[in-house]
């Protein structure tokens, strides 16, 4: 069975995370699976890790810098808490780039605390009760360490973009007062790669909402994304998701 995008299968929706978890929470959401045949679905870069409850366990979907295809069973409901940019390190205890396109159980990572994080879970006789407590188990998991607010700030200039004709990294360096070398190695502490690759994947995710809000030209909405040209939009799109602009269009629009 062909790969689809995941969010083309089954149904999907998000919220913000609640409010006594959005120190190291953005967002919480849904993937439904379809009831019937599932087919492999392709996870594309965005730049975020997730903690995710997945068939009664835990488990860190680390950052990607390349599309990952995975399998997951029909009628599956797959809960995912998105960590606040630069927060999974300092919670999960382990630099970002140990975690680079793996895909861990919690215990893998926290060892026993990551074990008992789950114990007290149960089955629920619905899905917001089900969210309800895997949030309280959540947020038991204190950490005294705080989310890293200089990198908070490194993502925030990268994904606005440096201006017209500023090298990415020396400006980054200058905003944020870091060699370059110490530049490159916060960025992997943090989002498990460099600079250059959380701009390719940012902007990419950038074009993504634009298009989802305009009915402008690709052509356009590359320009405006920050893309040379819609060829450059072209590369990029395959590069992080296996397919172009277009054919993703197709996919989404299928009923």
């Amino acid at each position: 069975m062909q790969a689809v995008p995941a969010q083309a299968a089954g149904h999907y929706h998000e919220r913000p995370a609640a409010h006594f978890l959005r120190d190291w929470f953005s967002a919480v959401w849904v993937h439904h699976l379809p009831q019937g045949e599932a087919p492999p679905v392709v996870i594309a870069p965005d730049g975020t890790i997730d903690l995710q409850w997945i068939d009664g366990h835990f488990r860190v979907a680390g950052p990607d810098r390349a599309p990952q295809t995975e399998t997951i069973p029909a009628g599956t409901a797959v809960i995912g808490f998105r960590f606040q940019p630069a927060a999974a390190a300092a919670w999960l205890g382990v630099p970002a780039v140990e975690l680079l396109g793996q895909r861990l159980a919690l215990e893998t990572v926290l060892g026993r605390t990551g074990r008992l994080l789950g114990a007290d879970i149960r089955n629920q006789p619905d899905l917001a009760s089900l969210i309800a407590s895997v949030e309280k188990s959540i947020a038991g998991h204190s950490r005294r360490d705080a989310a890293d607010h200089t990198m908070q700030a490194a993502f925030r200039l990268t994904e606005a973009g440096p201006p017209p004709d500023a090298p990415l990294i020396p400006w980054l360096g200058r905003a944020l007062a870091m060699s370059e070398r110490t530049l490159r190695r916060r960025f992997d502490e943090s989002f498990g790669y460099g600079p250059k690759t959380l701009d390719r994947i940012l902007r990419y995710q950038r074009f993504r909402r634009l298009s989802r809000n305009s009915k402008a030209s690709t052509a356009l909405l590359a320009v405006e994304a920050g893309y040379a040209d819609q060829a450059h939009l072209v590369r990029e799109s395959r590069r992080l998701t296996g397919n172009t602009p277009a054919q993703l269009e197709r996919v989404f629009a299928r009923p």
